[in-house]
């Protein structure tokens, strides 16, 4: 037996390894959400049944979380990726000396404890909602104004890095030929960069969104008499699990990989699409020679 075959056999077995540490939970708990009894359990397996599934929209409190988590998630997208896109901008625009300090403080949000954003964001807007004689009714108590500012504090910083990496592929000669040529500021803006950064935006809103309906650490703090799916979800626990939240995380897992899988056969009927137009153009730029041509030997 070969060092080689040592080798591949080894690094065989650490991939298996990883990959069962990684997804044994998940299949565990998608076996346990299908099986009969009230306790979640994969093994033994007494028959199937798809009980679970209808007891999550029969529970008002799940389902109202769920509703909430939607809410703020949508929420979040419509805060945290103009911010982001504003930042990362403004990140191409200031001077090289400045762009890692304006770098450090724009990414710190990322660092930062939830917790901390939690209770500082709680914090600022009861003391800002005191200062001004507001009532508890207000929007600065407001448990999803709150957490939908608490949670974009952190989520615009990861919306930033998505636009700062499609950024660096971008050729600003494109502007400036704009502008040479009469364009506006808010034309270049709306009919340039848009266009160009459409996958950017596109994926920072699936990132925000997501990140936002499993964010716990801030919500918690935030959320105040409301509730959202993470916070439901962990009182439950604490009180022992369900197959019921066994069948709730198969639905969210399936919904992840659905949207995966669209997301990817868009992406590749959209890169299709730009090769035949890329083969058209081609085409029409070299039938163009070719007429042109005898007309050129001709004059010569």
């Amino acid at each position: 037996m070969s060092a080689q075959t040592i080798l591949r056999t080894m690094v065989g077995f650490y991939i298996v390894l990883f990959f069962l540490f990684l997804f044994g939970p998940l299949i565990i708990m998608s076996v346990s959400a299908f099986n009969t009894p009230t306790f979640p359990q994969a093994y033994p397996f007494e028959a199937v049944t798809f009980r679970w599934f209808g007891q999550i929209f029969a529970d008002g409190i799940m389902v109202g979380g769920i509703l909430n988590s939607l809410y703020i998630g949508i929420g979040v997208v419509c805060v945290a990726v103009p911010i982001g896109l504003a930042g990362a901008l403004v990140m191409t625009q200031i001077a090289p000396r400045l762009r890692p300090i304006y770098y450090t403080i724009v990414v710190s949000p990322v660092l930062t404890p939830g917790v901390i954003l939690g209770i500082s964001t709680l914090v600022f807007w009861d003391r800002l909602g005191t200062a001004i004689g507001a009532d508890y009714d207000s929007l600065f108590y407001s448990g999803f104004f709150l957490t939908v500012l608490g949670q974009s504090t952190f989520i615009s910083a990861y919306c930033m890095l998505v636009f700062l990496a499609r950024l660096q592929r971008f050729d600003r000669t494109q502007e400036e030929a704009a502008l040479d040529l009469g364009a506006s500021h808010v034309q270049v803006f709306r009919k340039i960069l848009v266009p160009f950064l459409r996958p950017a935006i596109l994926s920072s809103a699936v990132l925000a969104f997501l990140a936002s309906f499993e964010n716990y650490n801030t919500t918690l703090f935030t959320i105040q008499s409301e509730a959202t799916l993470t916070t439901v979800l962990a009182g439950r626990v604490r009180m022992g699990t369900q197959p019921d939240i066994a069948a709730l995380a198969v639905i969210i897992i399936g919904v992840t990989i659905a949207g995966a899988i669209a997301y990817e056969i868009a992406k590749r009927r959209e890169a299709a699409r730009e090769r035949a137009d890329r083969d058209i153009a081609r085409r029409a730029t070299t039938d163009d020679l070719v007429w042109h041509r005898p007309a050129e030997a001709k004059a010569g």
